[in-house]
C-alpha cells in the first residue's frame, strides 16, 4: 500500500496543531505527507495557534500548550511547506452552464477527473487540515470537493478536523447532489464552540466576526436521520471514525485524531468514538 498522505491546507491560515498533531503520528508510522493548497501558495499557520498566551473565548481558557507551540513553530517556517502542490492547476474547474460549448467542456471535465483518479493511486489517504482559513478557500471549493470524491470513490480514508470537516457535506457528485456523509456518524465544531466574534484569516484585512454558518447544523442535516452528529460537548475531545471518514471536533483532538488515522490505515479500524 502507498505510504503517502495528501494533506490539504488553506492559503488563508491553518491552525498549527491541527496539522502537526496528525502529521507527527503519521510520520512515526512511516507515512510521508504531501501538501496541497488551493492556489499553490505556501500555507501559513494562524498566529494564535502557536501563542501559548492565546485565550480561547468559547472555551474560557488558553488552548495552546508549550509542546504544541514548539512543534508548530518547528514546522511552520520549515522548507517542507515551501512548494505545495497547486490544486487550481492540478484539478479542472467545472464549466458554467452559460459557456458556449458547455456540453463538450463538461465531458472534457469528467474525462480529466477520470485521468486524475490514477494519480490518486499513490496516496493512502486524505487529510483536511482545519482552522478559520478553510472557510474562505476550501469549504466551498469545487476542486477540493472533487479531490474528496476521488478518495471516496477509491474507498480510501478521508480525515478532517475543525473547519476541514465542513468540506465533507459540501462534496457531492454534480449529478446526484447527495451528501457522501449521509447515514454516517461524524463530529465537528459544536455550537457551544462557535465564536461570537473574532474569526480571522491570513492575508485579509477584515474580521468576518462569527463563523458564517453553524457547522453542527450543517453536519446534522447532511448525515440525515440515518446518521448522527456527535458534538460531545463537555468532553475534552471528540474523534469519530465511521469509515472512510475520520472526523475531529477541534484543536484539542489533534493528537487523538492522528492516532485514529494511523489505526484506520494500519490496523483496519472502521469504527471509533460512537
Amino acid at each position: 500500500m502507498a505510504k503517502k498522505i495528501l494533506a490539504v491546507l488553506s492559503n488563508f491560515g491553518y491552525w498549527g496543531v491541527e496539522l502537526t498533531g496528525p502529521m507527527l503520528k503519521l510520520e512515526a508510522a512511516g507515512y510521508e505527507l504531501v501538501f496541497v493548497t488551493p492556489k499553490g501558495q505556501r500555507p501559513v499557520a494562524l498566529p494564535p495557534s502557536y501563542d501559548t498566551d492565546y485565550f480561547d473565548p468559547p472555551l474560557g481558557c488558553r488552548v495552546t500548550t508549550t509542546a504544541d507551540a514548539a512543534e508548530v513553530i518547528a514546522v511552520k517556517d520549515s522548507p517542507r511547506l515551501e512548494a505545495p502542490l497547486n490544486l487550481s492547476s492540478w484539478f479542472p474547474e467545472r464549466p458554467y452552464y452559460s459557456k458556449p460549448d458547455f456540453l463538450r467542456e463538461l465531458e472534457a471535465y469528467h474525462v480529466k477527473l477520470r485521468e486524475l483518479a490514477e494519480e490518486l493511486d499513490e496516496y493512502a489517504g486524505l487529510l483536511l487540515v482545519g482552522g478559520s482559513g478553510p472557510i474562505v478557500d476550501m469549504v466551498n471549493n469545487q476542486r477540493v470537493h472533487d479531490l474528496i470524491l476521488g478518495f471516496f470513490k477509491q474507498d480510501k480514508p478521508i480525515a478532517a478536523i475543525c473547519y476541514g470537516v465542513a468540506c465533507l457535506p459540501m462534496a457531492r457528485d454534480f449529478n446526484e447532489r447527495r451528501s457522501i456523509i449521509r447515514g454516517k456518524h461524524v463530529t465537528g465544531h459544536c455550537i457551544e464552540y462557535d465564536y461570537h466574534d473574532g474569526t480571522g484569516f491570513i492575508g485579509t484585512d477584515f474580521n468576518l466576526g462569527p463563523p458564517p454558518y453553524c457547522l453542527e447544523y450543517v453536519l446534522t442535516d447532511a448525515v440525515g436521520p440515518e446518521g448522527q452528529y456527535h458534538g460531545n460537548f463537555g468532553k475534552p475531545t471528540s474523534v469519530i471514525v465511521d469509515y472512510p471518514f475520520i472526523t475531529a471536533r477541534s484543536l484539542q483532538c489533534s493528537h487523538e485524531f492522528g492516532e485514529q488515522f494511523v489505526n484506520v490505515l494500519e490496523r483496519g479500524v472502521r469504527r471509533y468514538g460512537w
